[in-house]
């Protein structure tokens, strides 16, 4: 299967490719895309897109999400985010808006698509980075969580000043790794209809992104 990753994440992921465990996830989904191309999830050219969409050198924002949405015409290779005509959208997604636009005080975004954020240096990366139609979680344990480590990995080695925003305690335990001397952790409960109510809504991590991003020189991302 074909690595197709913009080549300034290539140039950094050389090591990565020829990993063991690297090779076998190229394998495992070769088999995926192959067999169940209509439903493997997302379509295969946007399979790296949360790498495609944000440049290494242009990441100011980590957000971290666990896999795609397995709902057919949904996921499109970006944590959170789903198709611009997906509606209603996705509850988690839903929170998201609201507690954006209690933080900023600015009405409810509608359009699930956040290649506008990326396309400002936030990288919307899932844990894992594909999935079978209808089986949240079916592609685990097959390599990817190795490589969004070592995606992590990367960032927290080669920038400083990076906002990492961790909903939910799998995300927190992922970036467990991250240099808080160089780089900025906001955490709280994801952000789904089980667990928003936990700490999620009112933790402002728009508005706290923002001015962590002015504070070391950067400019702050219009969500």
């Amino acid at each position: 299967m074909e690595i197709d990753i913009n080549s300034d994440w290539s140039n950094l992921l050389a090591k990565t490719y020829k990993k063991k465990y690297f090779l076998n996830l190229l394998k495992f989904l070769e088999v995926e895309y192959s067999k169940n191309r209509l439903t493997t999830f997302p379509d295969q050219k946007l399979l790296f897109n949360a790498l495609n969409s944000c440049s290494l050198n242009d990441v100011k924002v980590v957000i971290l999400g666990q896999d795609p949405y397995p709902t057919r015409g949904h996921a499109n290779g970006l944590s959170f985010s789903v198709n611009e005509n997906v509606s209603p959208l996705p509850k988690s997604l839903k929170n998201i808006f609201k507690e954006l636009s209690s933080d900023l005080l600015m009405p409810e975004r509608t359009n699930g698509n956040l290649e506008d954020w990326a396309n400002q240096g936030v990288l919307l990366l899932n844990n894992v980075m594909s999935v079978r139609e209808g089986e949240a979680g079916s592609h685990f344990n097959n390599g990817w969580e190795e490589f969004t480590s070592d995606v992590i990995e990367i960032i927290n080695e080669q920038l400083d000043g990076v906002v990492f925003i961790l909903w939910g305690t799998k995300a927190q335990i992922k970036a467990v790794g991250v240099n808080l001397d160089k780089h900025l952790i906001i955490k709280s409960s994801h952000p789904s209809p089980l667990s928003s109510y936990r700490g999620f809504f009112g933790s402002k991590p728009f508005s706290r992104t923002n001015d962590f991003l002015k504070s070391v020189g950067k400019q702050p991302i219009i969500w």
